[in-house]
């Protein structure tokens, strides 16, 4: 009943959709009827087929050889002419799905009359316009100007935050990118350091829901990624700005007694500078932001019941200083006219200091039962170099790219505990040292064709972890010495993919395979007192298909499907227990096995003169799903978190996005999804500290989120945005998390004759956003209430020149 309440919903909206419109390049050759040799200086004139409206013109070259750029999709009349020749014309048909469209060799005859009309087709493709696929503006969104790119996510849509990670659709199992590559910045595996990246170095934003072969396997909610700020302009340009703020204004929650107090007023500051400097062959390029911020991280109020009904009430207080510095420059060099080298280097360095503390009380906060205070000094480095070597034949859109990449990424980290019970006092410390180094290499080839595009790969990977963890008991030691040593990650993952992509005037179709040969083993120390040495393999194809119909020039229906794998990340199967929280110990599971998802969508898109509404419905089958899960191991009280596998995993949804001009003033965008989540019953096997099974019955829960995006421009100058946001219940592993919501507003006023700007938002304005969670655990069950820092209000300069 649930699923037809949600086909019904999705068909009542898909009579409204989203469109827009890109610009496309079209290419081809003009020869010789009789001798089939290229002729020069061919006239070429574009005209609209409906009334003969010049559109573009051009000549060929002493090749043969002309493009057409910035052609809209449409239908066109081509006039070719020359001196000597007979004047042709033929109807051309430009789409939506490529950029690039190369039309079949045109032949005059000398001296003959007219040919017969030819009718030739083709099509061109848009981050924003393709449904697979849209781009947000960095600059374009006022609320979050200043802030940081997990914070710029927050209100696109079809876009969560939940414990500092981005959902897609209500799930996690997405692949971060920047400019179009993997990174240690956000993540080879799952997504890492977006709260970090200062937003004011991004250009713009892509968030793909079913990527094709092009793409890499990993990650079956789709793939974001994150595109730098880069300048082509001749001569000198750039751009320096400082945005500052404060969070947490006042206190939400008062601390239980006994603990140091809680960051309030907490400054933020982000200066940033650009410089772009393009002369003759040469383009050079550099990027520096630096991100401060004193944070209100985590504030959580737990009531955690036992078996025996035993009731603790605590809460785990950290204060965060975090200082993040990039780096980013290079050249690009114009060989000739076919022929560009890029070569870039990337510098990140995120350093961390945690302050805090987790007292723990009885029922009815009458008597302290332990206090744990805690201090994490954590030091991140990031350096990756990139050499991009890109081709252009002499067809335009024809091209061969290779690059070579490599990364190193350094975690030292270091922890210093103190354990107050009522007896005695304790004291622990522990140092993880982590060396990343990661080989990329990429050969990527685009052929355009008359009627779409094909485009094939190879892909290499070499990809090395190992880490170091030392435990140093101190006095009445609690933590477990003999898990610490050495422990080795590696990833071997050879790939190829090929896809190839058709459109007439009534049909659209997207047919892809990638084939990956995985290998990954771990080594542990075989001394390890539960663990061994693990790994898995396999050679596995990763299809995708995209079917469209065009009902009429503003409506299209999709059908779409893609396979994909999300494989363990390091840390998910690191066998090293952390201590972060005094009484749930989080492990890794070096047995952990890929999880592989079936994924479905039917779409529809719709445009009209100042509106346009997107809406899918999906379905994502998972197996092998990985999940978390904790229970206690009697007669302790400590909770255990270990990743595991849990049989399948359902999710079916709809999304909606309504884009609409109501006037020259004033837009909006409303975002709607809504799913249901559906985990089906299990029962799995935790090894460490001992071996302990767990079963849980199969879960459902509907949940979703609305966000309400409204943009005025108050004067030529002012532009101003407000955003509300509401996420509902949602089922998260062994519990629920409840509703929540938000409201954040944004100004942005041009000055100095559209040189310099003045920004000012507030996010979270009326501190709503708090986070209340149900578990129910082996042995346990607990709620909580997060009251961690969500509000925030900045204010900012930026001059470009």
């Amino acid at each position: 009943m649930r699923i037809y309440l949600l086909l019904l919903f999705y068909l009542f909206f898909s009579i409204i959709n989203c469109s827009a419109q890109t610009l496309v390049t079209v290419s081809g050759i003009v020869k010789n009827t009789a001798t089939k040799k290229p002729l020069p200086f061919v006239n070429m004139v574009l005209a609209t087929a409906k009334d003969s409206v010049f559109v573009s013109g051009t000549i060929t070259n002493e090749n043969g050889r002309f493009s057409l750029t910035k052609i809209q999709p449409g239908n066109y009349t081509l006039t070719i002419s020359s001196l000597g020749f007979a004047t042709k014309k033929q109807s051309l048909f430009v789409g939506t799905l490529s950029e690039y469209l190369d039309i079949k060799p045109i032949e005059l005859t000398e001296n003959l009359v007219e040919l017969n009309e030819v009718t030739v087709t083709s099509r061109t493709s848009n981050a924003v316009d393709k449904m697979d696929k849209k781009t947000f503006s960095v600059a374009s969104n006022l609320t979050q100007t200043g802030g940081s790119v997990l914070q710029a996510l927050q209100n696109l849509p079809g876009v969560t935050v939940q414990d500092g990670k981005v959902q897609l659709r209500g799930s996690d199992k997405i692949t971060v990118l920047i400019d179009g590559k993997q990174t240690a910045l956000t993540g080879f595996g799952s997504q890492t350091g977006l709260d970090n990246i200062p937003a004011s170095a991004i250009e713009k934003i892509e968030i793909v829901n079913n990527p094709s072969a092009k793409y890499e396997a990993n990650g079956s909610a789709g793939s974001i990624n994150i595109v730098y700020k880069k300048n082509q302009q001749n001569g000198l340009h750039g751009k320096v700005a400082l945005t500052t703020g404060l969070g947490s204004l006042w206190v939400r929650q008062t601390n239980l007694p006994t603990i140091t107090p809680q960051y309030t007023s907490t400054p933020k500051i982000n200066p940033h500078a650009s410089l772009n400097y393009k002369h003759n062959r040469f383009n050079f390029f550099f990027q520096g932001d630096y991100l401060y911020t004193e944070t209100l991280n985590k504030n959580e109020f737990v009531t955690r019941t036992y078996q025996t009904d035993n009731t603790i009430r605590s809460q785990l207080k950290r204060n965060r200083n975090t200082n993040f510095t990039t780096f980013k420059s290079g050249v690009d060099v114009t060989l000739n006219q076919h022929n560009t080298l890029t070569i870039s280097a990337l510098f990140g360095s995120e350093k961390i200091i945690d302050r805090g503390d987790q007292p723990f009380f009885d029922a009815q906060l009458e008597q302290r039962k332990r206090l744990w205070q805690f201090l994490e000094d954590e030091l991140k480095t990031t350096v990756m170099t990139t050499a991009n070597y890109l081709h252009h034949f002499q067809q335009a859109g024809h091209l061969l790219k290779m690059g070579v990449n490599y990364t190193f990424h350094r975690e030292d980290e270091k922890y210093f505990y103190n354990n107050y019970l009522p007896a005695t006092n304790g004291t622990d410390a522990f140092k993880l040292l982590s060396d990343e180094r990661v080989y990329d290499a990429t050969i990527d080839y685009t052929k355009p064709l008359t009627y779409g595009r094909l485009e094939l790969g190879l892909k290499y990977r070499s990809r090395n972890i190992p880490t170091n963890m030392q435990f140093l008991p101190g006095t009445n030691s609690v933590i477990d010495a003999n898990a610490g040593g050495a422990a080795t990650y590696q990833e071997r993952i050879p790939a190829i993919y090929g896809n190839y992509l058709f459109e007439n005037n009534r049909w659209e179709a997207e047919l892809g395979l990638r084939i990956e040969k995985v290998t990954i083993r771990y080594y542990v120390q075989p001394n390890h007192p539960v663990y061994k040495s693990d790994g898995y393999e396999y050679t596995q194809p990763f299809p995708n298909m995209r079917l469209a119909y065009k009902i009429n020039q503003h409506n299209k229906l999709t059908l779409l499907y893609t396979r994909r794998v999300d494989r363990p990340n390091e840390v998910d199967i690191r066998i090293f227990p952390k201590y972060d929280d005094a009484e749930i110990i989080k492990v890794g599971n070096p047995a952990l096995q890929p999880q592989f998802t079936h994924s479905f969508e039917l779409g529809h898109k719709s445009s009209w003169t100042k509106g346009s509404l997107y809406s899918a419905l999906y379905h994502k089958i998972a197996n092998g799903t990985i999940t978390r899960i904790a229970g206690t191991v009697p007669p302790s009280n400590l909770i255990y978190a270990v990743f595991q596998n849990v049989n399948q995993s359902y999710l079916t949804g709809i999304e909606m996005v309504w884009a609409q001009k109501i006037s020259a003033s004033y837009a909006f965008n409303f975002n709607l999804n809504a799913y249901q989540n559906t985990l089906a019953a299990f029962s799995v096997e935790n090894k460490y500290p001992s071996t302990h099974t767990y079963t849980a019955t199969e879960q459902h829960f509907i949940s979703g989120n609305i966000k309400f995006n409204h943009f005025l421009q108050l004067s030529k100058q002012i532009n101003t945005q407000l955003s509300l946001i509401y996420l509902a219940p949602d089922i998260i592993p062994q519990g629920s998390i409840q509703s929540r919501f938000s409201l954040d507003i944004g100004l942005k006023k041009s000055i100095q004759h559209g040189k310099g700007e003045i920004v000012a938002n507030a996010t979270d304005l009326f501190n709503t956003l708090m986070i209340k969670k149900q578990i129910n655990g082996q042995g346990f069950r607990y709620t909580s209430s997060d009251y961690a820092e969500t509000q925030v209000i900045r204010v900012g300069y930026h001059y470009k020149w």
